[in-house]
């Protein structure tokens, strides 16, 4: 069946930066429209950034010029560069296939992310 298995969670402090990894299994990864989602307490799921099979990436407004997204197709892998974090960003972070109208289909099991002011 379809894994994904989130990395690179921690604390951090504000202005500091973290790379999030999410390893794809049990899917022909480079078929596979990707995304990053986030959920801080208290709120909703939010998507952060989307990463197409071809490569194409769009980015939340409160991420942009700050978080990257990127695919390393032959390692199965996905990351999220997250640079100039501030307390905001704290939350749980999720990786998750998409369709092709960017709904989840599939998720990991989230990985936290702390960032203190």
């Amino acid at each position: 069946q379809v894994q994904l298995v989130e990395s690179g969670g921690g604390l951090v402090q504000a202005g500091g930066s973290l790379r999030l990894s999410c390893a794809v299994s049990g899917t022909i990864f480079i078929f596979e429209n990707m995304a990053w989602y986030r959920q801080a307490p208290g709120k909703q799921r939010e998507r952060v950034a989307t990463i197409a099979t071809g490569g194409t990436t769009n980015y939340a407004l409160s991420v942009k010029a700050r978080f990257t997204i990127s695919r390393d197709n032959p390692r199965n892998t996905m990351y999220l560069q997250m640079n100039s974090l501030k307390a905001d960003d704290t939350a749980v972070y999720y990786c998750a296939t998409t369709d092709g109208l960017g709904n989840a289909r599939r998720w990991g099991q989230g990985t936290q992310v702390t960032v203190s002011s």
